[in-house]
């Protein structure tokens, strides 16, 4: 994240409120937590439907209200949520991406990725070799299911690249 997603003096501000903020693409709102007697706080990116983010808020001093939102809070709250959704995104690449490297005799390897693409309609994965300096040996369809692992990419390679 960079700096530029923090509230600065400069920024344009669409709301600065006790319970609602909004500035830089983000919308914080203390909210009535319906489980307990406790306040929680959501983070929503602008344009999307749903928090990126809800937590506990703290109780002001009457131990009855939350405690207002300022500017420190707003950009805690900000880093916070923006590094939810880079978990969430490399969480989502690492299942849908793939990668193992197979022993070939003379000491060369070879790559073998599984790309998943999780189309609504017809999801399919992509099965594709690569030599040790990066060039494609051989690239097939497969189901989205297909589970990659060295024993699966031997075999892959041993039947000359044909689809498994």
């Amino acid at each position: 994240m960079t700096d530029d997603t923090l509230l600065s003096p400069d920024d344009d501000v669409l709301v600065q409120e006790d319970r609602l903020w909004q500035a830089n693409g983000w919308t914080a709102r203390v909210i009535k937590n319906e489980e307990d007697e406790g306040w929680a706080v959501a983070m929503i990116k602008d344009g999307e439907p749903e928090p990126a983010l809800v937590g506990p808020w703290t109780m002001g001093r009457d131990k009855k209200n939350p405690k207002p939102l300022d500017v420190n809070a707003f950009n805690t709250l900000v880093k916070t949520a923006n590094e939810v959704l880079r978990r969430h995104e490399q969480q989502l690449h690492a299942q849908l991406h793939k990668s193992v490297r197979v022993n070939t005799e003379g000491a060369a390897y070879i790559t073998v990725n599984l790309d998943i693409t999780p189309d609504e309609d017809e999801p399919y994965a992509t099965l594709t070799a690569f030599d040790p300096y990066g060039e494609e040996q051989a690239q097939v369809r497969v189901a989205p299911n297909f589970k990659l692992s060295v024993a699966s990419a031997t075999a892959w390679i041993d039947g000359g690249y044909r689809r498994p």
